[in-house]
């Protein structure tokens, strides 16, 4: 008997042990971002995409950024704003480099973010409930005067901190932005905004809101968005071989929405009829942007010349099966001499 009640006793320590390890192990399996697992300070968002999307590791990082920005050309300078993908640096940080070179950051004193909300709904355009974002680089600030201006419109709603962190089209421009305003860490701010599901009139509306922000040369718009998402998983897989391959297709169709985008042409960007697949994530908040520069162009007659040219486009594979995925990248700035 005492060997049986011996051998019932280590069964289920046994049995406890296997269901510790079992819950635990489920718990890391449940955990999706790359968060810190302490964290006081409810109002700085933590970097999420650290350690996957970019190196977590500063002088790495800082070293990636500046071997980007030395391999891309000034073309197109100083920008009033740029317009720059927010994929894994694998993808485009290359890419990237193209828009940021552009930048001037001497007289820069805030950078306005909008991007596009991935993780969570905002009915318009949302503000961050923190006030400093994390970054490897070095934390960032957020502009509290200008978010209580725009919040005294009624047209913006707070999003949490939860969703902040889960959305990525933000913290993706981070790195970047440290990098290129180095020089000046801690005399400028930045301005992030979540850009919702937007028709043209609220498009409208958020541009006559940040024009005379644009308007400001010490201020530099960064406008998040990738270009085409064809594959399945995007719900979107037509091909017209008039063009060719899939790829091919997709560049097609890229180039038809940068021409518009080019031509500072909202309305037609919105409504041209190949591009009703809608797979450009950033389109809201390039709408925002066009809306912003045409209202400039309407209150300052011809004193204004707004240009705006895309670098470099990039596409993550070359689709040429109805299998295969891709996402494509296009990189632009404005400049308004």
């Amino acid at each position: 008997m005492r060997r049986i009640w011996q051998a019932f006793i280590v069964a289920c320590v046994i049995y406890v042990s296997i269901c510790d390890a079992a819950q635990t192990s489920g718990k890391k399996g449940k955990r999706k971002l790359n968060l810190p697992d302490t964290n006081t300070d409810m109002s700085a968002r933590r970097t999420t995409r650290a350690g996957t999307w970019y190196a977590d590791n500063a002088p790495i990082l800082n070293q990636q950024l500046q071997t980007w920005l030395d391999q891309a050309p000034v073309l197109h300078s100083p920008a009033r704003a740029i317009i720059a993908p927010h994929a894994g640096y694998r993808a485009c940080g290359a890419c990237s480099a193209f828009a940021y070179r552009q930048i001037d950051p001497t007289n820069v004193k805030r950078l306005f973010i909008l991007a596009p909300s991935h993780r969570g709904r905002v009915s318009g355009c949302g503000l961050s409930s923190c006030s400093t974002y994390k970054n490897p680089l070095y934390d960032l600030t957020i502009d509290k005067q200008v978010y209580e201006h725009l919040n005294a419109t009624g047209s913006f709603e707070t999003f949490s901190r939860s969703i902040d962190e889960k959305e990525h089209s933000i913290e993706m421009q981070l790195p970047y932005i440290a990098k290129v305003m180095e020089k000046y860490e801690g005399s400028f701010t930045i301005v992030p905004v979540l850009v919702g599901r937007l028709n043209l009139t609220r498009q409208q509306e958020y541009g006559e809101i940040f024009a005379p922000y644009l308007a400001n040369p010490e201020n530099l718009f960064v406008i998040s968005s990738d270009f085409w998402h064809w594959g399945k998983k995007f719900n979107y897989t037509y091909h017209d071989p008039a063009y060719g391959e899939i790829y091919q297709f997709i560049e097609h169709l890229d180039r038809m929405a940068m021409d518009l985008i080019e031509n500072l042409d909202p309305v037609g960007f919105a409504n041209e009829p190949e591009l009703r697949g809608k797979t450009i994530c950033g389109r809201n908040a390039i709408g925002i942007l066009l809306y912003a520069v045409n209202t400039l162009r309407r209150n300052t007659a011809n004193e204004l010349k707004p240009t705006l040219r895309f670098l470099n486009y990039a596409q993550n594979r070359r689709c040429t099966s109805m299998n295969d995925t891709c996402v494509s990248y296009a990189c632009g700035a404005l400049t308004m001499q």
